[in-house]
């Protein structure tokens, strides 16, 4: 199982971004998928998540409004469109995949990351 980040790079302030993680997973549908962040220094903090169905999402308060989740289970990609991009956005992005959109019960599979930098 791989899970394969892409998107990402270095950006003004105010930019935006689409960082992309396409999943090889065989049954990418049944899975919710998470979008995490670690920037340096700092523990890996939830950005959002979808259920495995679309129909729920749920966003980290500092990215509300600016983030938006969203998967394509043709592609079996989740994608993170990041707008309105602050240097604190700054980060190494994950993906993972999970049997629900509660993190509390964990991540099955998880990806290695893309940088994001947001230059100020």
């Amino acid at each position: 199982v791989q899970l394969v980040e892409s998107g990402g790079g270095l950006v003004q302030a105010g930019g935006s971004l689409r960082l992309s993680c396409a999943a090889s997973l065989r049954t990418f549908s049944v899975y919710a998928m998470h979008w995490f962040r670690q920037a340096p220094g700092k523990e890996r903090e939830f950005v959002a998540s979808i259920s495995d169905s679309g129909s729920s999402t749920d966003y980290a308060d500092s990215v509300k409004g600016r983030f938006t989740i969203s998967r394509d289970d043709a592609k079996s990609t989740v994608y993170l469109q990041m707008t309105s991009l602050k240097p604190e956005d700054t980060a190494v992005y994950y993906c993972a995949a999970a049997g629900s959109i509660r993190r509390e019960y964990g991540m099955a599979y998880w990806g290695t990351g893309t940088l994001v930098t947001v230059s100020s």
